[in-house]
């Protein structure tokens, strides 16, 4: 994101400042007087126990979001409701970092001083110019950064009276201040990091010392799941046995599972919706105006009756928004003029096509551009008597030439003048008119808007793409169909309500839950929410991303609870229900049920694997017993993964323990239960030192230094955004 931007209008700089700065960088601000107090609705997050000010939020909010709207309006690109809120996240990032880092800043007594400011700015004193800044002001005739225009245009800040220009450049300079802060603390982490010889050394062993191995392994996939047998008992005692290791480890949050049922046109809508096509069809044939015709029934308002109107087959390389299916080709390329295509679909429309002309000619040719602007008579004079005094002496053999000497345009220049592939509508008329029109070979001029043009036919090829009218139709289901699903997805919800009261079983709740979407032919999935920053991910709508995260996280809500009415999500309702309300540490049992079923069938599986291959060390006979093979690898303790097997980390580890000529017992990994035997060692070449390694892992350290301490940070301060739930009014410690 740019850090300084210029505009420069009449000859006059407007700073536009750097306040998106933040939105990649760490920047702190003074943080002791931004903790506000609390109110009925809670707060919108916590740093340390702290309430954030919402005023605070609220001032970097409009940065952001003025700043990316007007970012947006400059490319063209829309700026919706969701792209406001990456603004407002972005926002949030800018108002935690500043009051972490500050923190960190005053207990290492980190400050700018205005000397090093001023050098930072001008990239004096050891500091290279900041990009944005040596972007924007390099002096054209030099390429040399102009100070002096800097120096000028920082005068004009200093001395701005407009209230918003005074606040823009203080905020420009108190950004700055603090990027140099931030680079000041993250390169003295940065100072901090070292590799020991010891750990090169390892890590050179590492990737270079090789273990051959032969080995046979049962894999878990080979046992289906259905076919071992488990009891709910069995389940149980595994997690209970399981539940406090380290890999079963839960984050605070809340799930909740949904299904959705679509809002689709009925039968009786597309039948409808045919009828209304094939009326269209005829009155589109019988029109004596397409134009009109076109705007009062088509969706897609648009008509032209000349060749800027031609489409050609989607894919084609010179394709751009004019387009029709492509396995639709031959038909548009055989049809007659005034012929309707269609119905057709088209990218989820309705089309309905009128041949109304094709455009038949592609065409290549070079030209030689001499620049002469509509309105500047002198200039056009000149340009006239230069163009016609070339194509007196250019000819093939020297066009190219004449192009690099005289030509000013950059779009051909470099290719010789050559333009090819193109149709008439896609250059100016005059320019259009020779190229299609003139033999082969043949060299004149003629004049365009942009001046004169000596042109030189080279090639001609005969297409046929049809210039068309358009009638656009959107089939939608009707109001009747919209009601009658809405009652479906109502007595749905009904119906789930009854009978996940029946239950008290929380694991018995959310399976019958399942069991009933399954049933109606639906697919229930889950939405995990974490409670250091509650968000509803999935969904088309704001409201329903709101819905669902109010379901989750309103003052009464637990497991089972299902929502009170079906949830509008713009194309389709969503039932759902409450399926987890975590606490950090040991899940609850019905938040890890089906894993720890998965889990404890493949133990079941591993057990019968090693009770089938007992204490054999043969390799050969157990692969015959086991209907597989023995296979080879080589592995290394760097890249803990067996070639044909997977990832196997633990299994690999196990190898590194073993001599050579040795066979293992059977070893449980990921993919199933191996038998090992280690054929040979290959130790790592003898190197003088391992400078390389170590160059290499500290460049790495340094370059995950800034993730690593935010992380940091925000782990030890407990950072919450409550911003989704403060909108909501539901307050939380």
């Amino acid at each position: 994101m740019a850090i300084i931007g210029t505009i420069r209008d009449r000859g006059r700089f407007l700073l536009v400042g750097i306040v998106g700065l933040s939105l990649v960088l760490f920047i702190a601000q003074s943080a002791f007087d931004v903790f506000g107090q609390s109110t009925d609705r809670g707060n919108i997050g916590t740093i340390d126990g702290e309430e954030v000010d919402a005023a605070l939020y609220d001032k970097n909010v409009k940065i952001a979001t003025n700043q990316d709207a007007q970012q947006a309006a400059q490319g063209g690109q829309e700026y919706g409701e969701r792209e406001k809120q990456q603004s407002e996240a972005r926002a949030w990032q800018i108002t935690i970092d500043e009051l972490v880092l500050q923190r960190e800043y005053d207990e290492l007594g980190i400050s700018v001083s205005d000397r090093e400011f001023n050098a930072y700015l001008y990239g004096e004193d050891g500091f290279s110019l900041l990009p944005d800044i040596q972007q924007n002001f390099t002096d054209p005739a030099t390429g040399k950064f102009d100070k002096p225009g800097f120096q000028k245009m920082l005068a004009e800040r200093d001395k701005a009276t407009d209230p918003e220009q005074v606040q823009q450049w203080k905020d420009t300079k108190d950004q700055l201040r603090k990027a140099r802060q931030q680079e000041k603390y993250f390169q003295l982490l940065q100072q901090g990091v070292y590799i020991t010889k010891l750990e090169a050394k390892q890590d050179y062993i590492a990737k270079n010392e090789h273990k051959s191995i032969s080995f046979v392994v049962r894999n878990f996939r080979d046992i289906p799941d259905e076919d071992v047998k488990i009891k709910e008992s069995e389940i149980k005692a595994f997690y209970e046995k399981n539940k406090d290791k380290k890999k079963y480890e839960v984050l605070a949050g809340r799930d909740v599972k949904y299904f959705d049922i679509m809002i689709e046109p009925s039968r009786k809508d597309i039948l409808e919706f045919n009828q209304q096509m094939a009326n269209y069809k005829t009155g589109f044939a019988n029109a004596v105006n397409d134009s009109l015709y076109v705007l009062q029934n088509s969706d897609f308002k648009f008509y032209m009756n000349d060749h800027r109107a031609t489409f050609r087959p989607q894919g084609d390389p010179k394709a751009r928004e004019f387009t029709y299916p492509a396995a639709m080709d031959t038909i548009f390329k055989t049809a007659s003029i005034g012929q309707i295509v269609g119905p057709y679909e088209d990218n989820g429309k309705m089309r309905l096509a009128k041949i109304i002309d094709f455009n038949t000619k592609v065409c290549k040719v070079r030209h030689i551009l001499i620049s002469a602007p509509k309105g500047d008579a002198a200039k056009i004079a000149s340009a006239k008597k230069l163009s016609d005094s070339l194509v007196k002496v250019v000819n093939k053999k020297n066009f190219e030439e004449f192009v690099v000497k005289y030509s000013e345009d950059p779009g051909s220049k470099d290719k010789g003048g050559v333009y090819e592939d193109f149709m008439d509508y896609e250059m100016v008329p005059e320019f259009s008119k020779f190229s299609t029109d003139k033999p082969i070979g043949t060299i004149g001029v003629v004049q365009t808007d942009f001046g004169f043009h000596i042109i030189e036919v080279m090639d001609r090829k005969e297409v046929k793409y049809p210039v068309l009218a358009i009638v656009e139709k959107t089939l939608v289901p009707s109001e009747e169909t919209e009601n009658d699903i809405n009652a479906k997805a109502t007595n749905l919800l009904y119906k789930i309500n009854q009978k996940l009261a029946s239950k008290t079983d929380l694991v018995a709740k959310l399976n019958l839950f399942d069991t009933i979407a399954k049933k109606e032919g639906y697919f229930a999935r889950p939405v995990k929410m974490m409670d250091e920053a509650p968000r509803a991910t999935g969904f088309n709508t704001p409201a329903a991303e709101q819905k669902i995260l109010e379901l989750a996280y309103q003052p009464d809500a637990e497991v089972g609870l299902v929502c009170g009415s079906p949830i509008l999500d713009k194309d389709r309702y969503i039932i759902a229900v409450v399926s987890s309300i975590r606490e950090k540490g040991a899940p609850e049992y019905h938040d890890c049920y089906m894993q720890m079923r998965m889990e404890a069938i493949k133990e079941k599986k591993a057990n019968r694997f090693k009770k089938e291959i007992g204490t054999s060390k043969n390799l050969e006979q157990l692969a015959k017993k086991g209907n597989t093979t023995v296979m080879t690898a080589d592995v290394t303790f760097g890249n803990p993964s067996i070639q044909g097997a997977g990832y196997e980390p633990e299994i690999v580890g196990q190898i590194f323990t073993m001599r050579d000529k040795k066979t293992s017992l059977p070893l449980v990994g990921n993919a199933g239960v191996y038998v090992i035997r280690v054929i040979k060692t290959i130790k790592a070449p003898a190197v003088k030192n391992y400078d390389n390694e170590r160059l290499q892992l500290l460049a790495q350290a340094k370059g995950q230094v800034q993730g690593a301490a935010r992380s940091g940070l925000m782990k030890m301060l407990d950072v919450k955004d409550n911003r989704a739930l403060f909108q909501l009014g539901i307050a939380r410690d």
